[in-house]
């Protein structure tokens, strides 16, 4: 066969797309390796009566230096892998971009719409009642079980929790509740449009339940907020201003946050994703960036 004819050369392109994809996966997998995932198979809760997988991800380098590092927690940890959470890890460690943190991944069961809410209340439909014993869990039982078991600092200001969607409106609830175990809160696609029941006495009855605490509440010294909104994450436009709510409910949380002191761009951070949706495509890309703000080397 001629060495130059179009069958012969498809074969060496194929070839060189094989190798090509070989040595990619080659170094994806070296890449990976460098932050070590260890799975706490069941962990019970006593305060929800359940348990869960905890899924822990280790800086590199970890086991051979005495380091202590920060923290940081995840809700909706079954979805780590659509949020790209051990590459993306990886890949600024690589850079050196971040400096090294302890990441638990948690994930939810199908009482997700009944412990992710806020602690204070339930919303007007009735969901999120399990949302004060899901912040129990989380400062009672999986901190301590941490911060007995890794090397991981136990000040406010090198613990995080992230989350998006109403895994957001809880990592900013438990943060905004407990500032001296969290100084440091991420949301992306936040569920801020959560709403009081118009009977509620706890919190002002028919408003946005985070919206009020912050209205209620004083500023919580040292901690920072990094907030993300998609310009597509839905198309709801209930005063039709032009803003979809999920853009209006974010900026107008911060700024609530700006009323009691908090400073837009060092205390609180804004990202708008254009053309992001509310999906882990968006969420993903906004991961690295959320990073680098929180645990900068």
């Amino acid at each position: 066969m001629d060495l130059f004819s179009p069958l012969s050369l498809t074969a060496v392109l194929l070839a060189g797309l094989g190798l090509a994809w070989w040595w990619h996966r080659r170094r994806l997998h070296s890449l990976l390796a460098t932050v070590e995932v260890i799975t706490v198979p069941d962990f019970y809760s006593h305060h929800l009566e359940n348990a869960r997988p905890l899924h822990i991800y280790l800086p590199p380098q970890y086991h051979h230096t005495n380091q202590t590092c920060k923290t940081l927690l995840i809700n909706d940890g079954q979805d780590r892998e659509a949020l790209h959470l051990q590459q993306t890890l990886a890949t600024l460690y690589a850079r050196r971009q971040i400096e090294p943190l302890v990441v638990v991944a948690i994930p939810t069961n199908e009482d997700r719409l009944e412990e992710y809410g806020t602690a204070v209340a339930p919303n007007a439909r009735g969901l999120g009642s399990r949302a004060a014993l899901y912040t129990l869990f989380v400062i009672e039982e999986l901190l301590p079980f941490m911060r007995q078991n890794f090397r991981v600092s136990e000040r406010a200001a090198d613990t995080g929790i992230l989350g998006a969607s109403l895994g957001g409106l809880s990592a900013f609830d438990i943060a905004w509740n407990f500032p001296d175990e969290f100084g440091i809160v991420g949301v992306m696609s936040g569920s801020f449009w959560w709403q009081a029941a118009d009977d509620e006495t706890a919190v002002e009855p028919g408003e946005r339940i985070a919206h009020s605490l912050v209205r209620q509440g004083l500023k919580r010294e040292g901690q920072r907020f990094w907030f993300e909104a998609a310009t597509q994450d839905e198309v709801e436009d209930r005063d039709q201003n032009g803003v979809i709510d999920a853009i209006q409910d974010t900026l107008e949380l911060i700024d609530e946050l700006e009323k009691l002191g908090y400073r837009r761009g060092k205390d609180v951070v804004y990202v708008e994703m254009a053309g992001g949706r509310h999906n882990y495509d968006t969420w993903a890309r906004a991961l690295p960036p959320f990073l680098r703000w929180a645990f900068p080397v």
